[in-house]
């Protein structure tokens, strides 16, 4: 009776984690309901991740933050391996473990013999004598194949997407600065052309909007991954856009930002998925992101470069607070998740941008 219950122990285990690496690896969408066995662990080591990194210096923090992400993704395979060679292990010890002739093995030789079949061939003087302890054999060495042909495909698709994020998070420093500002990308987007050329200037951003939700659904972990330079980062990046897009719709002249609508449009959509996806509650910042004093500063700049808004402040002030109330929230939520702060609204010109500076200076 042990045996048989270890065998549908085997069994369940291991269809679990092949179950599992189809979803992590193969299947590019959310699923609501599939194992998260593994996952789970990687979640719940954040947590005290995270702690001790708020006790380390800014740039020592960022730094150990930032191998998080590659670490986890390795943690992840390691944990799906070994527990599929358990598996495969229990599968050998219920069927009698008949690999020699003659005589069983201990649980000792049947786990070494599902890891060394998965990780390469069957170990020197012992192999499989029954009929079902072949098909065991079989199905381990197929699955082990099986995982490196996915790991294989998986590692560079998901650098690629990391590499296309990061090429166009670093353009924004010119435009908003390190960290970006959404002010400091409305006062110089709109020196020369006004509103349409911000208008433009958002509408290029609908495309990365749009990939980075699809990737960061997809593979999750990439949202663990964080940029190069410790200023700047995807979340902010991603709430810069949001905080210019909702000023800009609620400022400009009526029918002269369409882009910018669409552009707000789905980077809304993209955090409120992300939230979801990562179960984390909404909750709006406690310290107001932009008070009235910040909002008629804006205003006042703008009057300076020559663009002038297309309602009263009160009325957009209205528009705006309306706007965050459907986005802040969501981004708030994943900033605390990730530990990655949300950048102020109004931030001064600042000679430390990343196009500016250099390791010497």
């Amino acid at each position: 009776m042990i045996r048989v219950l270890v065998g549908l122990f085997g069994g369940a285990l291991v269809l679990s984690m092949l179950m599992e690496i189809f979803v992590a690896f193969l299947l590019p969408r959310r699923v609501k309901r599939d194992p998260k066995i593994v996952r789970s662990i990687f979640t719940f080591a954040w947590g005290p991740w995270r702690w001790m990194a708020r006790r380390l210096p800014a740039q020592a923090a960022d730094t150990m933050l930032g191998i998080y992400g590659p670490f986890g993704l390795l943690l992840n395979l390691v944990l799906w391996v070994a527990a599929m060679m358990l598996g495969y292990a229990c599968l050998q010890w219920a069927g009698g473990s008949h690999l020699t002739v003659g005589h069983a093995v201990s649980f000792g030789n049947d786990l070494y013999f599902s890891a060394a079949t998965m990780a390469a061939s069957a170990p020197d003087g012992m192999g499989a004598h029954s009929t079902f302890a072949r098909i065991v054999q079989v199905v381990d060495a197929g699955s082990g194949l099986a995982v490196i042909a996915i790991v294989i495909g998986y590692l560079p698709s998901l650098y690629q997407a990391f590499s296309r994020r990061e090429a166009t998070v670093s353009q924004l420093d010119a435009r908003a600065g390190s960290p970006p500002s959404a002010g400091r990308l409305v006062l110089r987007s709109t020196q020369r052309d006004g509103w349409p050329a911000l208008n433009r200037y958002l509408s290029g951003w609908e495309t990365w909007v749009a990939e980075l939700m699809e990737t960061h659904l997809a593979y999750p972990v990439l949202a663990y991954f964080r940029s190069q330079h410790v200023n700047q980062n995807w979340l902010s990046a991603m709430c810069a856009l949001l905080d210019a897009c909702a000023f800009t719709v609620s400022a400009a002249p009526p029918g002269t930002v369409d882009s910018a609508r669409f552009t707000f449009a789905i980077a809304r959509h993209a955090v409120v998925d992300l939230s979801y996806s990562f179960h984390v509650e909404p909750s709006p910042p406690e310290v107001d992101r932009l008070p009235i004093e910040d909002l008629r500063e804006l205003l006042r700049q703008l009057h300076e470069v020559g663009v002038e808004p297309g309602a009263d402040e009160a009325t957009i002030a209205e528009r705006l607070t309306k706007m965050r109330s459907i986005y802040e929230p969501y981004i708030n939520a994943l900033g605390q998740r990730l530990e990655l702060p949300l950048p102020q609204w109004l931030a001064p010109e600042s000679p430390t941008d990343n196009w500016r500076t250099t390791q010497w200076h």
